[in-house]
């Protein structure tokens, strides 16, 4: 954790009271995540100097932002010697994140106020591709990008920031906040910025990654024994999965659902999946109960957050608007509590991710090779035309809602 200095006032009964940094520093684990940190701030200050166009041009989607550092025998300790920053699109990314409803400050504060942690939801390691991080507060993921992707998502980028706008912001497709590439000693790595799917005050206990699909669409032993698997299709099916939902909410999610996955065929995208986090509040509770006292304070940083059944039920106004049924979910923009009404008290958090795979030679290579070596069952393969992908996964979650 960083040394920084703070400012101390003297409260009216005498004692002092720790206010913000004095400094910012970006000291961060590994030069990466520094370098990250400082370029956020960068380019946000940046923008605070550049006012919105009133409507984005052609040219804004070429646009980008770059400042090359050289230091020599200066802040040596926390930052590299010679870096750099770019900034993709930088208008369009702000306006994306209006359309999202995050300000800039909010974004500034939870990418920088403290050193982004590898995501372990995603059990994100060091050598791992792509990579993953989450801010401190868990507003927002940050996800390493390889240039396939990063072509893609320009190629798309006009389309996509034209759909959100119809939709208002509201679609289970990846928020996308704002994408830059940091260049340090030579080495380039490209990280596009997220709104996180699951939750900021309530952890998740079981997660799926669900394409529709049910060829080789299981977990591993291995992956399994994890604390917190991710599962798929198959294991859906064979535990007997329902997504219990008011039936506002699965009117909602089907309609949205399709619009987005029509969308992503006009685009000729496929191989995504619809992210499923699910949110036990009795066990959440239990676990807060058993905990010793001192892991129970605010202090603690718990990430699964208690949520008793008799806890407060206003409505979300996220992804869907106006469904009521659970636990104060106005932060949670993904999120959908199950009926006051069901056997077990649950939130799920659902959201389409990994949006940027084009149906080009080499999937269709894919499909044609898969086609042949499972016969009568390539229809269930993942890797099928987009149109087929889409209506595939649409029919698999429509049957899933209770």
């Amino acid at each position: 954790m960083s040394t920084k200095k703070k400012t101390k006032v003297m409260s009216k009964k005498g004692k002092g009271k720790i206010l913000v940094p004095k400094w910012k520093l970006f000291r961060a684990k590994e030069p990466l995540l520094s370098v990250f940190m400082w370029g956020i701030n960068h380019t946000v200050d940046q923008l605070l100097h550049v006012p919105p166009p009133g409507l984005l041009m052609p040219d804004d989607f070429k646009a980008y932002s770059k400042v090359k550092i050289d230091n020599h025998n200066f802040n040596k300790d926390i930052m590299p010697s010679h870096y750099k920053v770019k900034e993709y699109c930088p208008n369009v990314f702000r306006n994306l994140r209006e359309q999202f409803g995050v300000d800039n400050f909010e974004y500034l504060r939870s990418l920088t106020s403290y050193e982004p942690e590898p995501d372990l939801l995603d059990g994100s390691a060091k050598d791992s591709t792509p990579r993953f991080f989450i801010s401190y507060d868990k507003r927002f993921v940050i996800k390493s990008m390889d240039s396939e992707a990063v072509a893609e998502l320009h190629s798309v980028l006009r389309n996509y920031h034209q759909y959100v706008v119809e939709k208002q912001g509201k679609t289970l497709l990846p928020q996308y906040l704002g994408l830059y590439r940091l260049t340090i000693d030579g080495s380039e790595t490209y990280l596009i910025v997220m709104r996180n799917v699951f939750g900021r005050k309530y952890g998740v206990h079981t997660k799926f990654d669900l394409k529709g699909s049910t060829v080789s669409r299981a977990a591993s032993e291995k992956e399994k024994a994890k604390d917190l698997p991710t599962l798929k299709d198959n294991d859906f099916l064979e535990q007997n999965w329902k997504l219990n939902l008011p039936p506002e909410a699965s009117k909602q999610l089907l309609e949205m659902l399709s619009s987005d996955t029509e969308w992503l065929t006009r685009m000729h995208l496929m191989d995504y999946s619809l992210l499923v986090g699910i949110h036990d509040c009795e066990r959440a509770a239990q676990e807060a109960a058993n905990r010793p006292i001192e892991q129970n304070s605010e202090e603690s940083g718990d990430e699964l957050a208690p949520t008793p059944p008799d806890s407060p039920i206003p409505s979300t106004g996220g992804a869907f608007p106006g469904v009521s049924g659970g636990p104060d979910l106005d932060d949670e923009f993904y999120a959908i509590a199950s009926p006051p009404d069901s056997d077990k008290n649950l939130i799920y958090f659902i959201g389409l991710v990994d949006i940027l795979t084009y149906y080009g030679i080499k999937k269709r290579s894919a499909t044609a090779a898969k086609t042949v070596k499972y016969g009568s069952d390539a229809e269930n393969i993942s890797t099928v035309k987009p149109e087929q992908y889409a209506k595939r996964l649409v029919e698999f979650i429509s049957r899933s809602l209770n």
